[in-house]
């Protein structure tokens, strides 16, 4: 807890005084570029790794990057997806898993969960993952399947954000870009999920100008004071 109020101190000291101007305008009000959905994994940073400045993205963090599908019970997901594309209208969605999540490790590992009943019934949103990921590759190795369900777990999770009627309109209308997106942690990797050959490959500029289109200009969310 100490390293923790420390950082505080230093934060106020050294890094507030500095971004002052940007601080005092986000006391008007909030208008993200994306909604970024990322595990509550502590190795997984979506402001150092997108090198972005408080107010630039709406983040949604829990464990596995899961998102319950539309007809689920209420949830902070739903929610928080909700309010990004209907009131703060997001032009961008990502949906970021990373290497050696513990989550997934959890649906591959056989009584992981025991004496964990939440995590349990939370995993379910992602056991398919699982038999995809075996369907691919049957033989693989522990790694290869981890690393397999992983990126099978953010496709999933990706058509479950498109089963809110919310979002395929603001697809459809040329107003949301969905992307997938996994981290590797240990090399600072990037991968995206490249529909047309249905596979991750290294997120880099020219596949940025394959993958995204621009959008006409919509009209901006009202300052946000409450979020």
């Amino acid at each position: 807890m100490t390293r923790i109020i420390q950082g505080v101190f230093d934060f106020q000291r050294r890094v507030f005084g500095g971004k002052r101007e940007l601080f005092e305008q986000l006391g008007s009000g909030q208008r993200p570029l994306a909604l970024f959905i990322t595990c509550s994994d502590s190795r997984v940073n979506p402001n150092l790794l997108t090198q972005t400045e408080p107010g630039e993205l709406f983040v949604l963090r829990n464990a596995g990057n899961l998102v319950p599908p539309d007809g689920s019970p209420p949830s902070g997901e739903a929610a928080t997806i909700e309010y990004a594309v209907h009131h703060l209208h997001v032009r961008d969605l990502i949906l970021c898993g990373h290497s050696q999540c513990g989550a997934m490790q959890g649906l591959i590992t056989p009584g992981a969960a025991d004496g964990m009943p939440a995590v349990a019934n939370w995993l379910a949103y992602a056991q398919e993952s699982v038999a995809r990921a075996q369907a691919i590759n049957p033989r693989a190795g522990r790694g290869q399947l981890l690393q397999s369900v992983i990126e099978q777990n953010v496709l999933l999770q990706i058509e479950h954000v498109k089963s809110y009627p919310l979002v395929r309109e603001a697809v459809t209308a040329g107003k949301l870009r969905l992307h997938a997106w996994c981290y590797g942690f240990e090399s600072g990797d990037v991968t995206a999920f490249d529909a047309q050959t249905n596979r991750f490959v290294p997120l880099a500029p020219p596949d940025m100008k394959k993958m995204l289109v621009p959008l006409e200009p919509i009209e901006q969310a009202p300052a946000d004071r409450n979020m």
